[in-house]
């Protein structure tokens, strides 16, 4: 059974604990319900969550571990020399398990019986007639189409296992936490403590995510300072990789762009979308406010795409023929200020919003008693309210800046793909996800500098974004020590 399947057989006798649960709680006070513990709705959940979490934490552990263990087993069918290179070992592993699918599906769609599929060679010409008929591509490398059977076989044996495993569990869990259905059973207290550790578990889903990340980004930004120099990546000004040799990896023009753009954006999209919030929260009338808050909000549902579209075809011509070509300071469509503009009215409902938000979460006395002490609205907005709302203030604008940093198809549009490093905002630029992209697309060698550069760009942008979290944080903790 495939493990979507189990999952909902699990969560169906979830549902049955739940409902037995509850009818044997209450029938063993006879109805009379004060004489419980704790509420009905407490011993369903009970036999609700033994029965379901058991069996769901066993269905993760397989899907992380699975793919592990019948790699490891494919690969012993698989010659030595094949298997010792990394990339090479990607693709035949990717070969194995593409035939795997082509004879499950050719069992499913009945070209092939399932001991046909069990026993298939490359030698076997009518069956191989058969798949080309249907359209169904396998290998008919040996040692490939050997190792796809067994892969097949392994994932046949392991999906009964733990189908009966999962059964095992939740019927055991089902029947221990039924037998526990009594007046005296403190079920609230196990239920709470059960609840509390699935948040924990979420948290520290998380808390591994993010360590996945950082450290996938570590170890290739290492391979790749292994062959390239890491002082011509850190402080080279000239950005020319070449696949055939001979590449110029400096990050340099890159960082610049990538800031410049940013910063453009931010100077666009805090200004204007702080005071919209202001002006949205203290002096806007409800019914105005109705209106524009939706309508500034629904610049954050356009797609990017459409954003770099706008960039290409209204504000850089616009921008060209009104400044650009009259002040002789460029002549192209794609530029800086062209992206940053942009950008900048992308982020602006990330800043008004979030802004917004926190200005009403100000107590209302404050505005009182600032304004009881004869404080113009404009005084109290300035010395009070602006203060008590730093810290959310600071953390929109750094949501805005992370956005910034991190978006790419305004770039491509806006401000085209040349890598340099110029204080003119009316040329072409480009920044460091533009050229991760870049890197990362096509059938580029994946063991090459001029690929794994991208992971050390990646990590690059990771450190900068910290630096911003680090300087907000400072920021936010000495204007609140000074509200204090």
């Amino acid at each position: 059974m495939p493990p979507f399947w189990i999952m909902i057989s699990v969560l169906a006798l979830a549902a049955c604990a739940y409902v037995l649960g509850r009818a044997r709680a209450i029938r063993s006070v006879d109805g009379n319900t004060r004489r419980l513990h704790s509420r009905p709705g407490y011993y369903a959940w009970n036999a609700a969550l033994f029965t379901a979490v058991p069996a769901l934490m066993l269905l993760l552990v397989w899907t992380l571990a699975q793919p592990l263990a019948v790699n490891q087993v494919v690969r012993g069918h698989l010659p030595a020399d094949v298997m010792a290179d990394a990339e090479s070992r990607s693709l035949v592993l990717a070969d194995v398990q593409r035939t795997a699918r082509g004879l499950t599906a050719a069992v499913a769609r009945g070209v092939l019986s399932a001991g046909e599929a069990a026993a298939l060679g490359a030698d076997d010409a009518p069956a191989m007639d058969r798949l080309a008929e249907a359209d169904i591509e396998i290998a008919k490398t040996p040692e490939v189409l050997a190792a796809a059977r067994d892969y097949r076989r392994i994932n046949s044996a392991a999906g009964r296992v733990l189908t009966g495993l999962a059964l095992i569990l939740a019927l055991g869990g089902m029947a221990f936490a039924l037998m526990r259905t009594t007046p005296q059973f403190r079920a609230r207290n196990v239920v709470e403590q059960v609840v509390r550790g699935l948040l924990i578990l979420c948290s520290l889903i998380a808390i591994a995510t993010t360590v996945g990340i950082v450290l996938s980004l570590v170890f290739e930004s290492i391979h790749f300072f292994r062959l390239y120099p890491w002082q011509d990546f850190f402080f080279g000004t000239e950005w020319t990789p070449s696949f055939g040799g001979g590449s110029k990896l400096g990050m340099l023009p890159l960082l610049w762009g990538t800031l410049y753009i940013s910063l453009i954006a931010l100077l666009v999209a805090v200004p204007i979308g702080l005071f919209a919030a202001i002006y949205m929260s203290e002096y806007a009338t409800p019914r105005v406010r109705t209106w524009v808050k939706p309508v500034i909000e629904v610049l954050a549902g356009i797609p990017t795409i459409v954003y770099g579209l706008f960039a290409l075809v209204t504000v850089g011509p616009l921008i060209r023929d009104w400044i650009a070509i009259p002040t002789g300071l460029g002549s192209s469509n794609s530029s800086v200020m062209t992206a940053g503009i942009v950008m900048g009215i992308m982020l602006i409902p990330f800043v008004s919003s979030l802004s917004d938000d926190i200005i009403n979460a100000v107590p209302q006395s404050l505005r009182d008693g600032s304004l009881g002490l004869g404080s113009t609205p404009s005084e109290t907005i300035r010395n009070v309210v602006l203060p008590a709302a730093l810290p959310g203030i600071v953390g929109a604008i750094l949501l805005a800046a992370s956005r910034a940093i991190g978006e790419t198809m305004i770039v491509v549009l806006g401000a085209g793909a040349m890598a340099k490093i110029s204080p003119n905002p009316f040329e072409a630029m480009t920044t460091i996800t533009v050229k991760i992209v870049g890197q990362l697309t096509g059938d580029n060698d994946f063991a090459s500098p001029e690929t794994l550069v991208a992971f050390a760009l990646g990590l690059t942008l990771f450190v900068i974004t910290l630096g911003l979290n680090v300087f907000a944080l400072y920021i936010v903790r000495k204007y609140r020590e000074q509200y204090e």
